[in-house]
């Protein structure tokens, strides 16, 4: 029972997202082609078989059973349908064909346009209803890296103080490992590591190596104590909410792998922890502090972890949003961040894309389809509503990239066309169109079969 309603939860966050952009789409090149006078036939959202239609005025609105495109039927135009029917008549005026080359260019352009304004608005409403949490880089003062990671590979250790990226010094650390600074060529990181200045160049083809990993594997996870067990060692030893520890047994444990690793391998001998508390915690009884920091009292406690089912523990959880700072915005800081959410993403993918045709990245590591998006589409979902809109997000400015690409059947095989025809000022022949455009289905078709395929590999293994 499980695993029937994990899949239907599978099938309705995918269908909802889908939904949404093909909607948005489809209704670029709909509003587009009313504005300037041309006959819709059909508009629908999803493919056949149509599940429900409804005839209003000229044009039929249509829903489909398979919820993995949309499209929008205007009179006197050669679509993925290659319908030629109407094209042995002479033209009418509400027609396609009768319209000027620039009229049908910001047709074919709308569903691209509605995409990336769509996007805009999304990142524009996340910003101003949930604000923005960061942590500035400053109060990162190391790294956690998952061994066998890319970023293993790369020579990124845990404990490893980030000064620049690609020459830059970033302002927050989630500006550190982003897709902007993963497209570099090559990618250099610049590291503080035991005193010393280390140069770490990322490897080739980093893209595809995050892809086939789906991590890079870098995270900030500082030993903040979160919470302490009740009646635990670390109760006992006075241990609270608020604490960093920065060393166990004279070992650095500021980051909360080195803190598990170190106590895992205790086998129950007492630990001496260094930690530091700030001033606003310090309460009568506590130890005398050995040294300050600011307004932080640095401490000296023994703890002995005790055995559990699960190996040696102390009682603590690690407090996930220390170092973290929180910022609301504005309307205008809210617009203004949402358009530099947009460019970026924007910049993101058609880098990624430009690395992809030059073969900098890999096809089969890099590219996702159906499944793979439905696979991240529900785990953000389950993080939460503002997971699920951030993921639309960067999908619907994909989808924008993805066709507005001149291959044909896409939206910018047709501008392809229509640039001729501006330049040429004549029409490329009917049949010259057709043949292009069933090749650019066949294309694609392919795509499609491989994509699915090659997820299906990357995800059932």
């Amino acid at each position: 029972m499980d695993a029937l309603l994990n899949i239907l939860s599978y099938v309705f966050w995918v269908a909802l997202a889908l939904g949404i952009l093909v909607f948005v789409h489809e209704l670029g090149h709909f509003l587009f082609a009313r504005l300037f006078g041309m006959r819709v036939d059909a508009f629908s959202i999803g493919f056949p078989p149509v599940v429900w239609r409804k005839q209003v005025g000229d044009t039929e609105y249509r829903l489909g059973a398979v919820p993995l495109g949309g499209y929008v039927k205007i009179a006197g135009m050669i679509d993925e349908s290659l319908d030629t029917d109407s094209l042995v008549s002479e033209p009418e005026p509400d027609e396609y064909r009768s319209k000027p080359v620039w009229q049908r260019m910001l047709v074919i352009s709308g569903g691209v346009l509605f995409n990336l304004v769509f996007a805009f608005m999304v990142f524009i409403g996340l910003t101003l209803w949930y604000g923005a949490a960061y942590t500035p880089i400053d109060n990162v003062d190391g790294i956690a890296v998952a061994d066998s990671s890319v970023a293993y590979e790369m020579g990124l250790r845990t404990g490893d103080r980030i000064l620049t990226v690609n020459g830059e010094r970033p302002e927050r650390f989630e500006d550190v490992f982003s897709g902007e600074t993963f497209t570099a060529d090559p990618m250099i990181v610049t590291v503080k590591r035991n005193g010393e200045t280390v140069e770490l160049t990322g490897p080739d083809r980093l893209l595809s190596r995050i892809s086939r990993a789906e991590a890079f594997g870098v995270g900030y996870l500082p030993s903040a104590v979160g919470s302490v067990q009740a009646g635990s060692p670390a109760e006992e030893a006075g241990l609270r909410r608020g604490d960093r520890v920065l060393t166990i047994a004279e070992q650095d444990a500021r980051q909360w792998p080195q803190l598990a690793e170190v106590i895992a391998e205790s086998e129950g001998q007492p630990l001496a922890f260094r930690i530091a508390r700030p001033d606003s915690l310090l309460e009568a009884g506590d130890p005398t502090p050995i040294e300050r920091r600011g307004d932080l009292a640095i401490l000296e406690t023994t703890i002995t972890p005790e055995a559990r089912a699960d190996g040696f523990v102390v009682g603590i959880t690690n407090d996930l949003e220390y170092g973290r700072e929180f910022r609301r915005f504005g309307l205008m800081e809210g617009i203004a961040a949402g358009s530099r959410m947009t460019w970026d993403t924007v910049s993101l993918y058609v880098n990624f894309f430009g690395r992809l045709f030059s073969g900098k990245e890999s096809v089969r590591d890099s590219v996702g389809g159906p499944l793979m998006i439905a696979k991240q589409t529900k785990e953000a979902a389950d993080v939460g509503l503002r997971s699920f809109w951030a993921i639309v997000g960067l999908l619907s400015i994909a989808l924008a990239i993805f066709n507005i690409l001149p291959i044909p059947v896409l939206d910018g095989g047709h501008l392809v066309f229509l640039l001729y025809e501006a330049i040429t000022r004549r029409e490329p022949s009917v049949k010259f169109r057709l043949v292009v455009q069933q090749v650019g289905m066949v294309m694609l078709l392919v795509f499609m079969v491989f994509v699915i395929f090659n997820d299906a590999v990357r995800w059932f293994g």
